[in-house]
């Protein structure tokens, strides 16, 4: 999907800056969830039901009473359609006779599912959404999403949709309108216009501004920095539904969307973010073996950089803020060592807020309690750092210390050689 798309197009680092620069968390929904909330807000979705065993899966499809009903694997990622079990069932979206949803709820509950978007270690399916399905005439793509270069809303329409917006963007550009939003004003009703007859919508044009005027104030009034629906859909009687449903929300306004928030499926994301979450530390997963603790977006970054440089890769960012305390510092140690990859460490702290000494004792602490096997680099300057150095030394710990960064890397690099 095309914001999916803008987000994978980015570098890995962007990715690991953009997060710890304000600790962004970004909340999204599963498609049932979304759907339930755009239905509140005015907007028309499919009559559907979210099962979360092979039983209750039965009874919503009798409940639907249809002679098919479409069955769609809930995951955080894209491309489901397309995806694969690794089970071997092929698709996480089937239209199935109503006779054969307990066979293909067996498969899909429990499994999971490996879609482009999810990575190679595919995301676990623990609920399908029986929906009606849809005597459908068109399919558009419709989303809108916060725009960095026009500093608002951006809303994006395509008369083609239902498919992969990604290759349509990339085969013919000229069928996309793009339409930004003054935030203040909201959408004039000429730009409301624009956008419905971007789709190339064939019922009432009055309705369909309708819907696209609801789908904004939902993004607006939820505190969304995402609402995607591909596809929005045109059925034979004209009207405008959102067919799928796909909304993300700014975690800063949490307190305003407690109800919300509170939807959070923990079991789609990594639980070594989870867990650095509620010690309010920012930590992203990445594909190396020198795990890394640093304070600072921009130094992390650095630590990360001179590590590549040095011939290593880093296993992962992580950074404790400017004003850890000991026991946070024992639980970064504890996530960074909870990842196998990891053969070791290195600490760079540069001390302002965040001193030297509370790290050391934190290293300490944690080498100690959690019987560290990895080889420790550690890197200290700032704040206390006399103090912090002399509290390694004393330590009798099989620590490494280094003097500057360059000198850190290169010994995390030479320890694991």
């Amino acid at each position: 999907m095309l914001i999916s798309t803008f987000a994978r197009a980015a570098t890995r680092q962007a990715r690991v800056a953009a997060s710890a620069m304000g600790g962004v968390r970004n909340l999204n929904l599963h498609e049932y969830q979304s759907a339930q909330i755009m239905k509140e807000s005015g907007v028309n979705v499919p009559f559907g039901i979210a099962a979360h065993t092979v039983e209750d899966a039965v009874k919503a499809a009798a409940e639907i009473g249809d002679e098919q009903v479409v069955i769609k694997s809930q995951i955080l990622a894209g491309g489901r359609g397309l995806g694969k079990f690794t089970n071997g069932l092929q698709g996480g979206v089937h239209i199935i006779d109503t006779k054969d949803v307990k066979e293909y709820a067996e498969k899909m509950l429990g499994g999971t599912l490996v879609t482009k978007q999810s990575g190679a270690a595919g995301k676990p399916v623990n609920t399908v959404l029986l929906a009606k399905k849809m005597d459908l005439a068109k399919e558009f793509y419709f989303a809108i999403f916060m725009d960095r270069a026009s500093g608002g809303p951006l809303i994006i329409a395509c008369s083609e949709g239902g498919t992969s917006i990604e290759d349509l963007a990339e085969s013919s550009p000229e069928k996309i309108i793009k339409v930004p939003v003054n935030i203040t004003t909201g959408p004039t009703d000429e730009q409301i216009e624009t956008v419905v007859n971007g789709l190339g919508v064939s019922g009432d044009k009055e309705s369909a501004g309708d819907q696209i005027r609801a789908l904004y104030n939902l993004f607006v009034d939820k505190d969304c920095t995402m609402v995607e629906v591909n596809p929005l859909a045109e059925d034979t009687d004209g009207n405008l539904i959102a067919a799928d449903a796909k909304i993300g929300f700014d975690d800063n306004a949490e307190f305003r969307h407690k109800d919300i928030f509170d939807q959070r499926d923990h079991t789609q994301e990594d639980p070594r973010e989870v867990a650095a979450a509620k010690w309010d530390l920012n930590y992203i997963g990445l594909d190396g073996n020198i795990g890394c603790m640093v304070n600072g977006a921009g130094l992390a970054m650095s630590t990360m950089d001179i590590i590549s440089l040095n011939g290593g890769s880093p296993a992962n960012f992580l950074d404790v803020g400017g004003g850890a305390k000991v026991e946070q510092i024992k639980a970064a140690f504890e996530i960074i060592t909870s990842d196998p990859a990891v053969k070791a460490i290195l600490v760079n702290i540069f001390g302002g807020i965040m001193k030297c000494d509370i790290i050391a004792e934190g290293i300490i602490e944690a080498s100690r309690e959690l019987d560290l096997k990895v080889p420790v680099v550690v890197r200290l300057e700032g704040t206390n750092v006399e103090r912090g150095k002399q509290l390694l030394e004393e330590s009798g710990l099989d620590l490494i210390t280094a003097d500057d960064l360059d000198d850190a890397a290169t010994k995390a690099v030479a320890s694991i050689a």
